[in-house]
């Protein structure tokens, strides 16, 4: 069966790449919208991937979220497809339905906290990777901040995406790049990282330090604070004009 919502879909599609949306130093928001799949996207490649029990439980589990939006008491119907969608989908495509099962239940930032501060490692994961779609504005910082925190390098790899390169300040936002390079997660996972790190002094300044810092201690430098160093110097903004997000005062 061939699951009939696209409006939703559609609409936050269109949430995180508003013209007005703006980092929470009042800057315009970065483009993030080639750095991770769409809902649509992620529609397509589960109804393509999933088996026929599979296909049956997400159409299901989506038409039901969709009857039944927001939160309801304690538990709502929706958070419990969340809890079964890696038994019911497999491990290497429960993400994709936890996002799209959010986007039919309509999750505004009080249900997606919900979910994340009371679900398991893989439903907070879920919420992280959905913030782009169905929050446009900073109101749910305080997860990518949570996430941001633990050395959990699943939950750190899924915090700096697109959400997270569109509101975190300059200050915060850089101190994330260092904990992926701290926990090993690749800095490729990190969505804008050219646009933001480019001509960012700062960071390269916080980056020579930790590289001087291990280098005192015997300890080998990644190879991926070397490629954000290179970045920092790719561009040098023009006189007169600010870069897009500053620098410290």
């Amino acid at each position: 069966m061939s699951h009939p919502r696209t409006t939703p879909a559609a609409r936050t599609e269109s949430t995180q790449d508003t013209p007005s949306a703006r980092t929470r130093t009042g800057e315009p928001a970065p483009d993030t919208t080639s750095t991770r799949p769409s809902l649509t996207d992620l529609r397509h490649h589960l109804t393509t991937h999933l088996d026929p029990p599979a296909r049956t439980w997400l159409d299901h589990a989506l038409d039901e979220a969709a009857a039944h939006p927001g939160l309801h008491g304690p538990i709502s119907v929706w958070e419990l497809r969340l809890a079964e969608a890696g038994r019911r989908c497999g491990p290497a495509h429960a993400d994709a339905a936890r996002v799209l099962i959010l986007d039919a239940a309509r999750a505004g930032t009080d249900a997606l906290t919900r979910v994340y501060f009371q679900g398991t490692a893989d439903e907070r994961r879920a919420v992280l990777h959905s913030l782009p779609h169905l929050v446009s504005g900073p109101g749910a910082l305080p997860l990518i901040e949570d996430a941001l925190r633990t050395n959990d390098t699943r939950l750190l790899s899924a915090a700096v995406g697109p959400y997270a390169a569109r509101h975190l300040t300059a200050h915060a936002w850089r101190h994330a790049v260092l904990k992926c390079l701290f926990t090993g997660v690749p800095v490729d996972r990190v969505a804008d990282l050219p646009l933001r790190a480019a001509g960012d002094g700062e960071l390269a300044r916080m980056l020579a330090d930790y590289a001087a810092e291990r280098t005192a201690a015997g300890r080998s430098v990644p190879e991926d604070l070397h490629r954000v160093l290179d970045l920092t110097e790719s561009v040098t903004p023009a006189p007169g004009t600010d870069h897009p997000h500053g620098k410290e005062s």
